[in-house]
């Protein structure tokens, strides 16, 4: 590890961290496709996170973040900023722990999403989008909250890694994971987890080409703010990645590919229509890129594609299709 780079989660922190949030999370299915494998050339499996309390992977990351707090911080309670999932995964794990939360979430954000994210007990103010951060602030002096970082904390990581646990104790033969990329949460988790218990598995990033932070964080060897973002999935459009999880990416995984919205909604649709489950378009990035070949996977290999999350309404979902 250089000098400056912030540290990586250890293995003992993600079976920790399995210990805590057991019981109050689903260990979700790895579900096999003949279908679709046939079609792309492997064994393929999908880790069904869209059959996760809330809706996705979240509150992995989120119980294990609160379990960790002091007492006194604890009592204080938390805050955060998302547009979705992080927001709900939050909550739910706020309200299992009695701890106050406060969500703050752009004024763009659809409604059935700020409507799930009270219903788990939240408090939630809508901003104008440049506003959010400052409105952290002024409510983190004001009250003493601490704030949950949706993606770039090693606590939060450590939570998301018990998927990879998960892959590996279900499918110990695997050979290839293709995991979805927002800010980089998820797949820093996952990597280590695997990477730690299994090296020789190749782990693939995928992000739309609309919003390739990570990417382009990589390529320059420091954290990149993206000017615009432009995707479908908004569940992957941070709109930079974080240190901790750029330096677990360059540690950790083999390959950053990049799908477009059109790739990602056939993705969607095939996983509808041949496996009957309904995953939202960020969750689907990680199989558009083996069904669009955005990578060599050498013919019969077993291959998981992590599904992150099913949180999408009806109407969009119909525009979609």
């Amino acid at each position: 590890m250089h000098r400056n780079e912030p540290p990586l989660v250890k293995l003992s922190d993600i079976i920790k961290a399995q210990e805590v949030i057991a019981g109050h999370v689903h260990r979700t299915s790895l579900i096999s496709s003949v279908s679709l494998g046939r079609r792309t050339g492997v064994n393929l499996y999908f880790k069904a996170e869209v059959f996760q309390k809330t809706g996705s992977f979240k509150p992995r990351g989120a119980l294990n973040k609160l379990h960790n707090l002091t007492e006194a911080e604890k009592k204080r309670g938390v805050i955060t900023f998302s547009s979705g999932n992080h927001a709900q995964g939050l909550a739910y794990a706020s309200s299992l722990l009695g701890i106050p939360a406060v969500v703050v979430m752009p004024h763009w954000v659809p409604k059935n999403k700020v409507d799930a994210t009270k219903s788990y007990g939240a408090e939630v103010i809508i901003v104008k989008e440049e506003d959010v951060l400052n409105k952290i602030q002024e409510l983190q002096q004001e009250r003493g909250l601490v704030l949950v970082h949706p993606f770039d904390d090693p606590v939060l990581i450590a939570g998301q890694g018990t998927i990879g646990l998960e892959i590996l104790e279900d499918l110990p033969n695997v050979q290839w994971v293709f995991v979805p990329v927002g800010g980089g949460g998820l797949i820093s988790g996952i990597s280590a987890a695997i990477k730690l218990k299994k090296s020789g598995v190749k782990i693939i990033g995928v992000e739309p080409i609309g919003a390739a932070a990570m990417l382009r964080s990589v390529q320059q060897n420091a954290v990149v703010h993206l000017d615009k973002v432009d995707t479908i999935a908004e569940g992957l459009a941070a709109p930079f990645a974080g240190e901790y999880t750029l330096a677990h990416v360059k540690r950790y995984v083999d390959d950053l590919v990049l799908v477009s919205d059109e790739e990602i909604i056939e993705a969607l649709r095939l996983i509808l229509e041949r496996c009957k489950i309904l995953t939202e378009p960020a969750g689907a990035a990680g199989f558009a890129a083996l069904l669009f070949k955005k990578v060599n996977v050498p013919s019969g290999a077993h291959v998981v594609c992590v599904l992150s999350g099913g949180n999408i309404d009806s109407k969009r979902l119909k525009n979609l299709l």
